[in-house]
């Protein structure tokens, strides 16, 4: 039997080609891809229509045309594998570290928890949203949220990328997927921060305030009047990465900077940090020394002062309480329990809760009813109205939800509570709240590039590890 005849045989290829692509559509459930099939016997059998029409079938085509030939095939594939199998994503900012670094190059898998099909297929693959000023997707044609089977679910303790909830809408003179990391301010920040010193205007000039929605809704008109207030579907949103610290229907509680979930303290892993105080007899301590305990460069200047501040992991603040000249290294705390940071969800006095000290707060599971008050919608707010897409109006004390006056919410979806492992220094759920299921995007697998800015050159030692979730 000559196997390469074989192999060769049209039969023979369009019988392997189909196989897979059955097995793509069963993937996919969506059974209208079947009338494709006709198309692939076509190109491996009857070879009626010419559907690479670029290319001539009976003379050898210019060189050029094989290179365009070569960059189709190549763009369609790569978009292919970054929709279904996998994608790049670098490491922006410092919200992870010491566990992931600015500058890691991540390999994502989207088979971990199941890929999504595309919200807005219709765009040019590998660019931002936009590029000279011009928008690089359209909406057209609008899909709803679809995930295929994957090989597992969200776990506690997983690292996760998604889509940043927070960026559904943007001002775009403010946007900036690097927001919090440079101080600045996102849309939903740039309303509060606005409505909240309004009405303490208000309150200074006539010694009253009108409910805050009043303020907040008219500081939204003047933002979209300012700025280009762009809404954006949710595979259009900006990247994150975060570690995965409490399930639906888990409760989490933050105290002193230590997270428990269901009564239980969160695992201790090595890669998280904190703020730590660390006080000498004088002896200034060495900047170059500092690089070894994960200390960049911009908080490495340490001249003439006694006492310093650094964020630290356990292992690192032990290490540095054993250099000479160092009198204590002790955690440091920026907000006292119960003090309200009007910055941290639910943004609302009715929940005095801050970076240190969070909850208790019981994340949304799908089929799961709560009840809904004025005292419980801040919670569940941007749930109802922008993840689950409800009308929402409060009249009064009473609530209506696309017209109906209601008194509970079943949730449609799943929900999660994200945290950084730089527990000071990261933009989590902590500002923002919850992460829906349909945001997930993958499980990072592998660090294949590291690139240290800040210092120069190439972290050889993290080329192409393993990315563990026991970090």
């Amino acid at each position: 039997m000559n196997i390469s005849k074989i192999l060769k045989n049209k039969y023979f290829k369009f019988g392997v080609a189909v196989t897979l692509y059955i097995l793509f559509v069963l993937w996919l459930r969506n059974y209208w891809f079947l009338l494709g099939i006709p198309i692939i016997y076509d190109i491996y059998v009857s070879r009626k229509v010419n559907w690479t029409f670029w290319k001539s079938r009976k003379k050898k085509n210019h060189v050029i045309v094989e290179w365009l030939d070569a960059l189709i095939f190549a763009v369609v594939a790569v978009s292919l594998i970054n929709i279904f199998l996998f994608q790049n994503y670098k490491i922006p900012t410092p919200s992870m570290e010491s566990t992931l670094l600015v500058g890691d190059h991540l390999y994502v898998s989207k088979t971990a928890y199941g890929p999504r099909t595309p919200n807005t297929p219709l765009s040019i693959p590998f660019l931002p949203n936009y590029v000279f000023g011009t928008r690089t997707y359209l909406e057209w044609i609008k899909l709803d949220y679809k995930r295929l089977k994957g090989f597992g679910r969200v776990k506690r303790d997983d690292i996760v990328v998604f889509n940043f909830p927070a960026s559904d809408t943007v001002a775009l003179e403010k946007s900036d997927p690097r927001a919090y990391a440079k101080g600045n301010f996102d849309y939903y920040d740039l309303i509060r921060d606005e409505a909240r010193n309004l009405m303490l205007t208000d309150q200074a000039r006539n010694n009253r305030t009108r409910p805050y929605h009043v303020y907040e809704n008219y500081v939204r008109e003047q933002i979209r009047q300012r700025y280009d207030v762009e809404t954006r579907p949710v595979d259009r949103r900006d990247n994150y990465i975060k570690r995965c610290v409490a399930l639906p229907g888990e409760t989490v509680r933050i105290v002193d900077n230590e997270v428990i979930v269901n009564g239980e303290p969160q695992k201790g892993h090595q890669g998280i940090q904190r703020w730590y105080r660390v006080r000498t007899n004088g002896t200034p301590i060495n900047p170059r020394s500092l690089g070894d305990y994960g200390i960049e460069r911009d908080l490495a200047d340490v001249r003439n002062n006694p006492n310093y501040t650094f964020p630290l992991t356990r292992e690192s603040a032990e290490k540095i309480g054993a250099l000479p000249g160092i009198v204590q290294v002790e955690t440091m705390n920026l907000f006292a329990d119960g003090e309200f940071d009007p910055d941290i969800f639910p943004h609302d006095e009715h929940y005095p809760w801050n970076l240190e000290f969070f909850g208790p707060l019981t994340i949304p599971a799908k089929g799961e009813t709560v009840a809904l008050n004025t005292q419980t919608l801040p919670l569940y707010r941007r749930i109802i109205h922008a993840y689950e897409g409800n009308d929402l109006e409060v009249r009064g004390n009473e609530i209506y939800i696309n017209g109906e006056k209601r008194d509970s919410y079943t949730f449609q979806m799943d929900y999660f509570f994200m945290m950084g492992d730089n527990r000071h220094n990261s933009a989590d759920s902590r500002f923002w709240g919850f992460v829906p299921e349909n945001h997930i995007i993958g499980r990072p697998r592998l660090i294949w590039l590291s690139v240290d800015k800040e210092y120069g050159g190439i972290r050889w030692n993290r080329m192409f590890r393993i990315v563990r979730a026991d970090w």
